[in-house]
């Protein structure tokens, strides 16, 4: 198993992108209502990640079947560094309160195609 920043280095000499963002899976530790009581924190807090371009995507995932949701989510920050990324999941009031934890990885984009930059609760758009 290779060193991530080696991988990251040889997948920038094959000419990918080796774009790092990273990921957090967040997980509900509390009852649904107490989720709930800390959402419109949440989300006010992940409106401002977003606005300072610290927030590339977020939202719920389902199980594995895809047919339910238990309430875990996903957030892939855009920042730089997995310690700054850290210290913002870390900020989420979801987490900050206790009512989820994460796990936070790396995650090294090379392929696919993105040119355009939307904020999708700001509807703010950019070339990027």
């Amino acid at each position: 198993m290779p060193k991530w920043s080696d991988y990251k280095q040889h997948a920038k000499d094959r000419g990918a992108l080796a774009l790092e963002l990273y990921v957090a899976q967040s997980t509900p530790t509390a009852p649904p209502e107490a989720v709930r009581a800390v959402l419109p924190d949440h989300l006010a807090y992940q409106r401002r990640l977003e606005e300072a371009g610290q927030l590339a995507f977020a939202g719920p995932i389902s199980d594995a079947t895809g047919e339910w949701m238990e309430g875990e989510g996903m957030i892939v920050y855009r920042t730089t560094s997995l310690e700054h990324a850290r210290e913002l999941a870390s900020a989420d009031p979801m987490h900050r309160e206790g009512v989820r934890n994460f796990t936070l990885v790396r995650w090294l984009i090379n392929e696919g195609s993105f040119t355009l930059l939307v904020g999708l609760s700001t509807k703010r758009v950019a070339l990027d």
